[in-house]
């Protein structure tokens, strides 16, 4: 496992752990949408071990932040706002998946059935 001393990109997530964080489930959270989830001072690997992202480029945002949800496929990650439909109110997860989309009914008022998004813009 290789040791981080420094960020080879402004966006670093834990990976490789129990907690780990996969690359879409920080670089595509908003710096305003970050929830902190560290304490003034943290460093890059105290963030890391708490399962959290670490972004030290925006100041007035917290740098270490809860990531976003985890997803059956990391091309489903993305903030709500991020969702384009691709079904109906009451689609079943099956009748989503046979449109190769992607399924979370966890948040009322919003696409359940939504496109997947490419992970090439992923990073850490």
């Amino acid at each position: 496992q290789p040791v981080l001393t420094a960020p080879l990109s402004p966006v670093i997530c834990l990976y490789g752990h129990s907690l780990e964080a996969a690359p879409c489930q920080c670089s595509r959270m908003t710096p305003h949408n970050r929830k902190n989830c560290g304490f003034p001072g943290i460093t890059t690997d105290q963030c890391f071990n708490l399962g959290c992202c670490f972004d030290s480029s925006i100041g007035g945002v917290p740098w270490c932040f809860h990531p976003l949800p985890k997803q059956e496929s990391e091309q489903c990650v993305m903030e709500v706002s991020a969702r384009k439909n691709c079904g109906y109110p009451g689609i079943s997860p099956e009748n989503c998946t046979v449109r190769n989309c992607c399924f979370s009914n966890l948040i009322f008022e919003v696409p359940w059935c939504f496109y997947p998004q490419s992970v090439e813009d992923c990073h850490y």
